[in-house]
This record gives structure tokens, sequence and C-alpha cells, in this order.
């Protein structure tokens, strides 16, 4: 028989599959958003945080996680959002932010616990992803989205998104 601890692992392996609609290298997982596996009864519980305020990517997550899971042969499913602890950049794990780099956006800066940096006109030590240069200048605080700041290297003179610190 299987036990609740073996299916919840079970379905954090399966969300391991589930992409991000806007960066395709990382994951539910990555990106930590995914809070808490429990359930209610039959019902499977899936607690998941907002990257951020209004986030467009926020709706598929949902559609996603309950696509996977009835791939999987679990029907009843329910998400709740939760807002606290809010959701912030230091939760993206080390392996995903190689990979972002690897994707061609520059991570964001480890220890980023200062929110300041939302408010500076550009953040400190950005690293291109191109050249690994640090001399970058930041060109907007929009990039492709939201959530990312466009750079331009000032070696390699080539454009990058930045994924801003929250």
């Amino acid at each position: 028989m299987v036990t609740k601890e073996e299916t919840y692992q079970h379905i954090w392996e399966l969300f391991k599959e589930i992409p991000d609609p806007e960066i395709p290298v990382l994951s539910i997982l990555d990106l930590g958003i995914v809070r808490n596996i429990s359930s209610e009864g039959d019902t499977l519980v899936i607690t998941i945080t907002p990257t951020y305020s209004g986030c467009p990517a926020m709706s598929q997550f949902e559609d996603d996680i309950v696509a996977k899971l009835k791939e999987n042969g679990i029907e009843k499913v329910k998400i709740v959002m939760t807002y606290d602890p809010p959701w912030t950049t230091d939760w993206i794990n080390e392996e995903a932010k190689k990979r972002l780099e690897n994707y061609g956006i520059a991570p964001p800066i480890k220890g980023t616990q200062d929110k300041g940096v939302l408010f500076k006109e550009r953040v400190e030590n950005v690293r291109c992803p191109q050249c690994k240069s640090t001399k970058t200048e930041v060109i907007s605080q929009f990039g492709s989205t939201a959530c990312k700041a466009l750079y331009r290297c000032k070696d390699c003179l080539e454009p990058f998104d930045y994924f801003k610190c929250l």
C-alpha cells in the first residue's frame, strides 16, 4: 500500500515537470511557488504563492497543476493561493539560477534580502549571461516581462534580461 507521504513525494516529483510558461527552463518547483501539499478528505490541496501581484502566469500555473495531477489519476484537486509569506526571488534555487543564466537571463543577485534594490535605478554587479562581464548598465526597468529589467553589457554590447529581485 502506498502511504500518504509517498504520494506527496510523487506529486513533488511531478511538479518538477511543470515549466514556467514565461521561462520554460524553470519549473514551478525551481521558482519555489509551491508551498505545501496536503489533503482535505479525498481532495488534494496544493498551496501556492504568486511570484508577484498580477503575475499573468499564475492562472497558467494553476491550470498546469490540475492538468498534471489529472494525467496522473488525481481528479479532486483544490488550489489555495497564499500571500503570507510573500514570494521572494530568494526562493529560486541555485541550480535554477544557473539554468536562467545559461538561457540568457541574468539571475537575481544572491543576498537580496534588502528589498531597497527595487527602488534603485540599477542593481550593482549584474553579470552578463553571454560574456560573464559585470560591466553592465540598465536600459529599462522593464524587460520582456514585468519581473525582468533590460540591461546591456558594456563589454560585449549585448542586451539581456535581468530577473529582478523581490
